[in-house]
C-alpha cells in the first residue's frame, strides 16, 4: 500500500485531501500544527502526527515513525501554510520572516527531510502546494505572493536536479478554493497590520477588510478543496507525475495571460482584481 505524509490537515485542502486518500486506499499520514487538531484528525479515523513544520524536530520524528512503520516513504504533500495580507509597505520584515517560516523554510525542511529518503530508496513523490499567487502577484498579498514565488524557484531547480531518477516533483498552482484561508487571514491582517497609520486606511476599511470578514465567497472560477484532493489522487497514481498542475480556472486564464501579455499590461489587468 502506497503512503503519503501531509502537512497542514487542520482544515481545508489537506483535511479533505487526507480524507480523499485515505477513502481511496492510501495510507495517509495527516499532520496538524495544534494538538487539538490532530485529535480530531484522529477521530476521523486518521493516522496523525503533530507536525509544526517550523518544528525541525517534530518533521523528523514524523518520518522516523513512518519508516520504522512502513519501511518506506512513497510520497509527502507539502501543503501547510497561510496567507499575511497587507501592502508591501506595512509588512514589517519580523511578519514577512513569519511568513516565510511556514510557507517557505518549513516545506523546504520537509523536503529535504523527504529527499535523504528518497535517494535512499530510489523513488518518491513531493508533491509542492504553490498557488496562482506563485505565477502572478496580486496587491495586499506582498508577503504570500513572494513566499509562493520562492516555492516556484525551489520547485523549478530540484526537478532539474532530480531528472533522470525515479524522484518527481510536482508543483499544484491552485486557484480560489473554498477553504478557511480568508479567516485565518484576517486574522493576520488585524494582528500584524498598522491599519490606522497606513497610507492605504481607507482602502483596507471599505474594500480589503470587508472581504476578508465576508461569509461569502464570490470569487469567480471557486472550486471546493476536493478539487485539489483530486489532482493529488491523479498524482499518486501516476507513474510519471507531470511537473505541474492548474487548479481552477482562474489559473488557467491568468498563467495563459502572463506568458502572452507584457508587463505593463498585465499590471494593469491585476491592479483591477
Amino acid at each position: 500500500m502506497n503512503n503519503i505524509l501531509i502537512t497542514g490537515c487542520s482544515t481545508g485542502i489537506g483535511l479533505e485531501t487526507a480524507l480523499f486518500l485515505k477513502k481511496s486506499g492510501f495510507k495517509v499520514y495527516a499532520s496538524a500544527r495544534e494538538q487539538e487538531d490532530v485529535v480530531k484528525l484522529q477521530n476521523l479515523g486518521l493516522e496523525t502526527f503533530k507536525i509544526d513544520v517550523t518544528n525541525k524536530e517534530e518533521i523528523t520524528n514524523a518520518f522516523a515513525s513512518i519508516l520504522q512503520n512502513d519501511k518506506k516513504l512513497d510520497a509527502v504533500f507539502n501543503n501547510a501554510g497561510f496567507g499575511q495580507p497587507g501592502a508591501v509597505e506595512d509588512i514589517t520584515t519580523e511578519v514577512l520572516k513569519e511568513q516565510f517560516e511556514t510557507n517557505f523554510f518549513g516545506l523546504h525542511e520537509v523536503t529535504i527531510q523527504a529527499m535523504k529518503i528518497f535517494r535512499k530508496q530510489g523513488f518518491g513523490k513531493i508533491i509542492q502546494h504553490s498557488s496562482v499567487l506563485g505565477i502572478i502577484s496580486l496587491k495586499f498579498r506582498g508577503a504570500y505572493n513572494a513566499s509562493k514565488y520562492a516555492i516556484e524557484g525551489l520547485n523549478d531547480t530540484l526537478r532539474l536536479e532530480v531528472m533522470n531518477s525515479d524522484i518527481f516533483i510536482s508543483t499544484i498552482n491552485t486557484g480560489p478554493v473554498t477553504s478557511e484561508f480568508r479567516a485565518n487571514g484576517l486574522k493576520n491582517f488585524n494582528k500584524n497590520v498598522d491599519i490606522e497609520n497606513s497610507y492605504f486606511n481607507e482602502v483596507y476599511k471599505k474594500e480589503l477588510k470587508s472581504r476578508l470578514e465576508s461569509k461569502e465567497d464570490n470569487t469567480p472560477f471557486t472550486l471546493p478543496a476536493s478539487s485539489v484532493a483530486s489532482v493529488v489522487f491523479n498524482i499518486m497514481n501516476s507513474s510519471k507525475p507531470k511537473p505541474r498542475y492548474y487548479v481552477t480556472k482562474a489559473t488557467y486564464i491568468l498563467g495563459f495571460a502572463k506568458r502572452i501579455l507584457s508587463t505593463s499590461l498585465m499590471d494593469k489587468i491585476l491592479n483591477r482584481i
